[in-house]
């Protein structure tokens, strides 16, 4: 339990300073004269380094030793906090956010390992990555807060400061309290796929931004270049020995799913928070605390269901979360989309209380799946699949829900066009909350259970009879 608290420290400074950073979005862009674009940049800018480098940092972990790389992290993400918090200009603070992101990405996927090697029966991990999805939870309540009194009382940049005690103080207690453990066969390194990877991420979320302001045609090469690393990385990753990405863990349907339900959920928490804060600030004009307040409604849900959720996938499977999770997103998102939730206060709260139940519910059925569902020995690659996951749906959220507000906006009033200009945009995020419920009801039934063992079987034979195991306790 004390090695699970160590962890979650990690997970709280990186979720914490994400949360609080969007309720400081509008002080960001009258102090840096920000546009839409250079917002979403301030907040892709970490996730995409971070969605880029979790594999890397998973494998390397698994063989160097997961301890030494999760003190590293906590390191360079304490010192790229500070470099946020003295930056004098947009373009920087968007460089140190990507020092942020390095530190980071040795973060959450290795304390996932970590906890993964520590808790080794099935329920008690399943309690635990509940317990982890509950300070996301916690994160959601206190960042918005916590964000919101900084910048009203300080400025900005203190929302940097929070992480360096909490950064502190998780390694010394990681110096004293962790022990090592490394994978008894690690993965090589695969520097072509992980070049490729990180060129797919950035051309793809540099076409979407930039897309609204600069038109197809600068754009139109960027996204040749993501479509053609996809398919490279197609050819190229199933010809290796051991690949950055092993294309055949795809082939179980439970994998797969949990692997796009953290792609569309991410990718609505990340567009929710974008314009929620947008809005509460630029268009009600409340000051930053009080839009941290009205953003508890969201807050209080997903920290309350996040332990719930992880006790309900420990003792009867991820499909009941996963429905849950679907159901509330989908119906949140209708609100907005369909009878504009921002215009009055009850259908306001209402919203965002659906969105912070299901969002509070999908955190543990992706993990544990994504997990559960690779060998043991290969857990810094199987924590880091999810994590990347999440990172690139929060990535591709804030991406593409932001190019739709500036394309629908432009050069117009602000205040005026705001709520029809984020209307697409809200029917983005109820896609999103719909395909976590058909993929949930799809991907959690006895014939996706029969695709895992399919896939368990063309693995190793050691690590194919666990994840059999695992599967079948599930």
């Amino acid at each position: 339990m004390l090695v699970l608290g160590i962890c979650c420290m990690s997970l709280l400074i990186v979720s914490l300073d994400n949360t609080a950073l969007n309720v400081a979005l509008p002080s960001m862009q009258r102090d840096l004269h920000a546009t839409t674009s250079g917002l979403q940049w301030t907040i892709d800018a970490y996730t995409l380094v971070l969605a880029s480098l979790l594999m890397l940092a998973g494998s390397t972990a698994d063989r160097i030793g997961r301890k030494r790389v999760f003190m590293a992290g906590l390191v360079i993400f304490s010192l790229g906090s500070l470099l946020c918090s003295l930056a004098p200009s947009l373009e920087l603070l968007i460089v140190f956010r990507m020092v942020q992101a390095v530190g980071g990405s040795m973060l959450n996927p290795v304390a996932m390992s970590i906890i993964t090697n520590t808790f080794t029966d099935a329920r008690e991990r399943a309690r635990a990555i509940g317990v982890w999805g509950a300070v996301v939870g916690i994160s959601m309540a206190a960042g918005p807060l916590v964000g919101g009194l900084l910048v009203q009382s300080v400025s900005w940049r203190s929302i940097f400061w929070v992480n360096l005690p909490v950064g502190l103080t998780a390694l010394l207690l990681t110096l004293r309290f962790v022990p090592e453990s490394r994978a008894p066969k690690a993965r090589r390194p695969d520097p072509v796929g992980q070049l490729l990877v990180i060129a797919l991420f950035g051309s793809l979320t540099y076409a979407i931004i930039e897309a609204p302001a600069s038109g197809a045609g600068p754009v139109v090469p960027f996204a040749a270049v993501a479509v053609a690393t996809l398919l490279a990385l197609l050819w190229y990753e199933p010809r290796r020995a051991e690949p950055l990405i092993d294309l055949r863990f795809f082939r179980s349907a439970p994998f797969s799913g949990a692997t796009v339900i953290a792609v569309s959920a991410f990718a609505a928490l990340g567009g929710f928070l974008f314009l929620s804060t947008l809005y509460l600030q630029n268009v009600r004009g409340l000051d930053a605390l009080h839009a941290g307040l009205w953003m508890l409604p969201m807050a209080a849900p997903t920290f309350l269901c996040a332990p719930l959720s992880g006790r309900l996938v420990g003792s009867r499977g991820p499909r009941l979360p996963l429905l849950i999770a679907g159901t509330a997103m989908t119906a949140s998102g209708v609100l907005f989309a369909a009878f504009e939730a921002e215009t009055t206060n009850a259908t306001l709260v209402a919203g965002y209380a659906l969105f912070g139940i299901g969002f509070g519910f999908v955190n543990a059925p992706i993990t544990n799946t994504a997990v559960s569902g690779m060998p043991r020995a290969q857990a810094g690659v199987a924590a880091a699949v999810a994590s990347t996951s999440r990172q690139l749906g929060q990535t591709l959220g804030v991406a593409v829900v932001g190019a739709v507000l500036a394309s629908g906006i432009g050069s117009s009033p602000y205040r005026q066009l705001f709520v029809p200009a984020a209307r697409p945009g809200w029917w983005i995020l109820t896609g999103c909350g719909l395909a976590v419920l058909v993929l949930g009801l799809l991907t959690s039934g006895p014939w996706a259970r029969r695709t895992a063992e399919r896939t368990a079987r063309t693995l190793e034979p050691a690590t194919a009879r666990q994840a059999v195991g695992v599967s079948e306790r599930a």
